[in-house]
């Protein structure tokens, strides 16, 4: 496929937030070999808070809230608009459903092994497919799809103003060098143990570095800092709850790491060039991991998949996830610190 000169694309990403940094990679990629291309973005209401002001992109919202009320909003906000590709980068129900929104010659969406809920009714046409992709490559193959100048690595170029920037600023003239923790993933499950996170600032700390608590509004975030903070780490400021999703990334890009599981920061951090320890158990971490640290990963994703169906990740579908409440309790602490250890040692800030 090739885009006409001002092409008009939709894009469909309602959520998450790491996901929306992926998608944000390959729109920032489209964007720099294509300026010429419209893109329209529909995305969730708390992801739009994170990109609002991305430069050439407009975007409109969806409160998943709303439901089909919502959905009909978004018709007729759009009716006027005819688009040359819609990009249905989203298997779930609810993005094919809102979908049907968008007016467009092409509808591409995702190769047949990765097209669920229905999602192969609402496209057609499809990206080509692919081995073991990450989720970043997944979304990069819509750009491939639509003829978009490839790239050797992916950029971000995420619209924080100076404001945003300003309290990360601030930290790094308050602290000099200081490590990041972002304890809390969606689901507690994810979570690492507060005594390993604790074990863990305690080796930072050793290391040099003030450590900074971060992470979102929520009771599970609230939770697990103070359990941390219980178990003695050596925490310099406790930002939990306390930084809009801009301010976070401030935070992350002046940090000279970032440790954290499954969760939304780790690929906040990617975007904004620091470097991540990712803690990994229920997700193949080659399919969701930090993409700039995937060697610097520790998982125990592979153990836990083989004891549950009992065969590797490699024979099962793309993407298997492995269920269990206790499974991040089978990171041990000293495989964080030789993680830790080697991204300080090879690190460019």
């Amino acid at each position: 496929m090739k885009l006409p000169q001002n092409a008009r694309i939709c894009i469909l990403r309602l959520s998450a937030i790491g996901d929306v940094c992926h998608a944000a990679a390959m729109v920032n990629r489209i964007r720099c070999a294509r300026p010429d291309i419209k893109i329209t973005w529909i995305i969730g209401k708390i992801e739009y808070q994170f990109l609002k002001g991305m430069d050439g992109v407009e975007f409109v919202t969806y409160d998943k809230k709303t439901g089909r009320e919502g959905m009909k909003a978004i018709r007729q906000q759009l009716k006027a608009c005819r688009f040359d590709v819609l990009c249905v980068m989203q298997i779930a129900l609810r993005a094919n459903l809102l979908s049907r929104a968008v007016r467009a010659k092409v509808r591409l969406g995702f190769d047949k092994s990765r097209s669920k809920e229905g999602h192969s009714l609402f496209i057609n046409k499809r990206i080509a497919a692919q081995t073991h992709p990450h989720v970043l490559e997944g979304f990069m193959a819509f750009a491939d799809a639509m003829g978009i100048e490839p790239v050797e690595k992916p950029g971000w170029n995420l619209p924080l103003s100076e404001q945003d920037l300003q309290l990360g600023i601030e930290l790094k003239q308050r602290h000099q060098r200081y490590a990041v923790i972002c304890p809390a993933a969606s689901k507690a499950e994810r979570n690492w143990t507060p005594q390993g996170y604790a074990a863990a600032a305690k080796h930072l700390a050793g290391l040099g570095l003030r450590v900074l608590l971060c992470g979102g509004p929520g009771p599970l975030d609230r939770e697990i800092g103070d359990q941390i903070v219980a178990n003695q780490a050596p925490v310099t400021e406790d930002l939990i709850g306390k930084t809009s999703l801009k301010e976070l990334a401030g935070v992350l890009a002046q940090a000279e790491i970032v440790i954290a599981p499954d969760t939304g920061p780790a690929h906040m951090a990617t975007a904004v060039g620091t470097p991540v320890v990712g803690l990994y158990a229920h997700s193949n971490p080659r399919r969701t991991g930090p993409y700039n640290n995937l060697t610097d990963v520790v998982s125990v994703y592979d153990e836990c998949v083989a004891a549950q169906y009992g065969k590797p990740w490699q024979s099962l579908p793309w993407g298997r996830r492995v269920k269990g409440s206790d499974l991040m309790e089978k990171i041990v602490p000293e495989k964080v610190f030789n993680a830790i250890d080697h991204i300080l040692r090879n690190a460019v800030k």
